[in-house]
């Protein structure tokens, strides 16, 4: 088994190399460089079809793409520490902040990469500067929502660590390095950012 892997900044190969790290667990790592353009060469594509990263290689070349997916997979493979939920509810609240995360964080901080990012300019064509610029506000407002969601609670899902609060450290980490910054007055994201950030799994 081996991961196809982009350094970061990239935040969705993260999300595993971070899930890999809480389990204890270590597999090899192959590098692609997106800059190089290593993800849409065919070898890559003929991985994943949409010439993205990470992508899970099993031993009898089975192929998951997905960060999630890839997540679930290690789940059954190294269960402890458990990451998804135990019980029925604390599955079904982990895949619905997990969610939330992609959809409210995630999305508009991708759309600003793609649209508004310096970065980005040769290889989205047209941008749309406006409407990149647009997801700041959105981006932020959905930060406003989870720090008032947060109140009273230490993690993203609820009173443990989960997979929900690596998506969300590699949402907002990855905002942060484009220019998406935390506003002032959001102590609870503060607080569970700082909380999180200190575990010796975010350096993976």
């Amino acid at each position: 088994m081996k991961l196809y892997n982009t350094p970061m900044p990239a935040p969705n190969p993260r999300r595993v190399r971070i899930f890999l790290a809480e389990k204890g667990a270590v597999i090899p790592l192959v590098d692609v460089a997106l800059v190089k353009g290593e993800h849409k060469a065919p070898e890559h594509l003929a991985r994943n079809s949409l010439g993205q990263t990470p992508v899970l290689e099993l031993d009898d070349g089975t192929c998951i793409s997905e960060t999630v997916s890839i997540c679930r997979y290690l789940e059954s493979v190294y269960p402890q520490p458990n990451l998804f939920g135990e019980t029925a509810l604390e599955q079904a609240l982990v895949d619905m902040w997990v969610r939330r995360v992609e959809f409210h964080l995630m999305s508009p901080a991708g759309n600003y990469w793609r649209h508004a990012h310096p970065f980005t300019a040769k290889v989205v064509v047209p941008q749309y500067k406006d409407f990149g610029e647009a997801n700041r506000g959105a981006y932020e407002k959905a930060l406003g929502w989870l720090d008032r969601e947060m109140a009273g609670r230490d993690f993203v899902a609820g009173a443990r660590f989960t997979v929900a609060d690596i998506c969300a450290l590699s949402s907002v980490d990855f905002a942060d390095w484009i220019g998406l910054k935390v506003p002032e007055g959001l102590g609870n994201v503060a607080a569970w950012h700082k909380r999180v950030s200190t575990r010796a799994s975010a350096g993976a």
